[in-house]
């Protein structure tokens, strides 16, 4: 790692450091800037729970916390790991987190930490609000703290513990340490004011007992800190300037001062931001940790998860993450964001990234009668069509016997069907003219099996000497000379587009049954014979596509959808609101979605 990245806690690579859009976090750390309020640093931290993978919502916290500290001069950003809760944490969920920033393009040089490893400080913390006479031991349970809590309306009612001597407080506090206490009898509550206009001021809850093994700390400790009362602590132990949180936080912002001014501590300026919240999609990690426990999901990377590392599985370009995150912007209010938007963030980087090929995923067999048996050529195709010098060429090998995709066939077409149809012409990509002559079909069923053809020698490259002019372009593949693959066509999870808002109903009532499709019998040219794991692609007029990193062996490929050239989800809703959910099946307007949905492009 470059030392520079490692002092300033910057990004990993050049695109991470074009500065972001302004917004009113920026406009507050610029004034604070201008007036040296804290003395010129910008420091902020990123603060994930080990107890789960990071999703897309997290990402938007990752470019806002190290963006910042990487567009001002010394600016820092932390990595700690809030990890407070160790019934559900583990090294899995921290190794997996860091993975995730990582090859989002960010990195936090040797600012890492766990707080954890605050755990003795924090205990120290405690005793001097027992001391100065701002916390007590209670022997109340939860159920009960619960009920005297009171209501947005009415008071709360003191805890009958509540006058203990601060005497006996830390002889209680000391011995839940020792662990002379039963998990669940003993609390440790801040003093403040059962009557708060605020309810988490109204004595809310410190330390609580609790015999686990941390995966830490191991059994060192049987009483833990709550997260409220760590998190601030956190943040001033390491000299946080500005502790960016959403905006669930902001009626615990009164505990966060409360807790570092009862102590006189340094006190970090908390600054709420709105989640982000995208249809069709639920970012709950308890709920996402149900889908991989449940196996609803093939495990956390999963390319249907909305996790970072499902994300990275299914091809998504870590720059178009961060473009995503930049165009939504920042705002205090919630909202809920299209998917649409980071699709297209997704095609804009992959279509300057990605190089062309061609792949036929449900192949129909063509055979070209005057094309001399045996006879093998190879066509000469760019993997960049709009700059060819910019990726190069590939040899395509052309044969007497092809493979088509069977939706560019229709043996009654309408009026809009511009490719193969009997006794009709259509361009091969980067090949030549093919006349459909006769259907074969199969005696039993009446599928159509293959298509009987011939191509005119004299329009090698796609081009008539005649000046005579097709409406259709079809990509192809050699029968001989291409190779077998899997191609996993995934798409959203949900079929609800707002699918939060049916989160208490059983999760098979909002899936998407058209989620994952796969296709065993797809064939893709020669050339991509040595793709590695991860390489993206470009499926001409299907959609873009990456090696799968699970399921891709020598000898083996599998590939997975990343999104298709052009999104058709609102022409499918628009449909379904006219009472037609699914469209009109294969009418030659594109692939079929799943089972008779839009895809990608469609008229060539």
């Amino acid at each position: 790692m470059d030392d520079s990245l490692k002092k300033n806690g910057s990004s990993d690579d050049a695109a991470a450091s074009t500065p972001a859009p302004s917004n009113f976090i920026r406009d507050i750390i610029d004034e604070d800037t201008r007036t040296g309020k804290w003395g010129g640093r910008v420091v902020t931290r990123f603060p994930p729970e080990p107890n789960g993978y990071l999703h897309i919502g997290h990402a938007k916290s990752i470019c806002l916390n190290f963006g910042v500290a990487r567009d001002y001069p010394g600016g820092i950003c932390h990595l700690r790991f809030d990890d407070t809760n160790p019934e559900k944490e583990d090294m899995e969920y921290v190794e997996a987190i860091q993975r995730d920033i990582r090859w989002l393009g960010f990195h936090w040089g040797d600012k890492l930490f766990f707080a954890s490893d605050y755990y003795g400080r924090l205990y120290q913390c405690a005793l001097e609000l027992i001391r100065r006479g701002k916390a007590y031991v209670c022997d109340l349970d939860a159920d009960e703290i619960r009920k005297t809590r009171g209501t947005l309306t009415q008071p709360g009612t003191n805890s009958p513990y509540r006058a203990r001597s601060v005497e006996e407080n830390l002889d209680l506090f000391q011995r839940m340490k020792a662990g002379e206490f039963p998990d669940g009898s003993r609390v440790l509550r801040a003093k403040i004011d059962m009557a708060h206009s605020y309810i988490v001021m109204r004595d809310p809850v410190l330390y609580r007992i609790r015999r686990q093994s941390h995966y830490r700390t191991g059994d060192q400790w049987c009483i833990y800190p709550m997260y409220d009362f760590t998190h601030c602590l956190s943040d001033s132990f390491e000299g946080i300037t500005h502790s960016l949180c959403t905006v669930e936080f902001e009626n615990n912002r009164p505990l966060y001062d409360w807790v570092l001014d009862a102590l006189d501590l340094y006190h970090p300026r908390q600054i709420e931001f709105a989640p982000l919240n995208l249809n069709f999609t639920i970012l709950s990690k308890r709920f996402l940790k149900s889908l991989v426990e449940d196996g609803i999901v093939d495990g956390w990377d999963d390319p249907r998860m909305p996790t970072l590392s499902g994300f990275r599985r299914r091809g998504c370009p870590p720059e178009a993450i961060r473009d995503f995150c930049d165009k939504i912007g920042l705002a205090k209010r919630d909202s809920l964001v299209d998917v649409a938007m980071l699709e297209s963030s997704l095609r804009a980087c992959l279509n300057l990234t990605a190089p062309r090929v061609m792949a036929v995923l449900r192949p129909l067999r063509v055979v070209i009668e005057n094309y001399p048996e045996g006879q093998v050529e190879e066509l000469e195709a760019p993997y960049y069509p709009d700059d060819p010098p910019k990726m190069g060429y590939r040899k395509v090998p052309f044969s007497r016997v092809l493979y088509v995709e069977r939706s560019d066939f229709m043996e009654e077409p309408h009026r809009k069907f511009w490719r193969l149809a009997p006794g009709r012409e259509v361009r091969l990509r980067w090949a030549y003219f093919l006349r459909c002559k006769s259907v074969i079909k199969d005696p039993d069923t009446g599928e159509v099996m293959e298509l009987r053809c011939t191509y005119d020698p004299d329009t090698r490259g796609g081009q008539a000497p005649d000046g005579r002019k097709v409406r259709g372009t079809i990509h192809w593949v050699s029968a001989d000379h291409s190779l077998s693959a899997e191609v996993r066509l995934y798409d959203r999870l949900y079929s609800a587009p707002n699918p939060v808002a049916h989160k208490n109903r059983e999760v098979t009532e909002i899936l998407n049954p058209d989620s994952l499709e796969i296709l065993n019998t797809a064939r893709v040219e020669q050339s991509l014979a040595d793709a590695k794991s991860g390489a993206r692609y470009q499926f001409e007029r299907t959609g873009y596509f990456c090696v799968d990193s699970r399921h891709s062996a020598p000898g083996k490929l599998v590939f997975n959808r990343t999104v298709g050239l052009r999104d058709s989800w609102a022409k499918i809703f628009k449909q379904g609101a006219r009472g037609k959910r699914k469209g009109k099946g294969r009418t030659g307007k594109g692939e079929g979605r799943g089972r008779g949905r839009g895809r990608s492009q469609g008229q060539s």
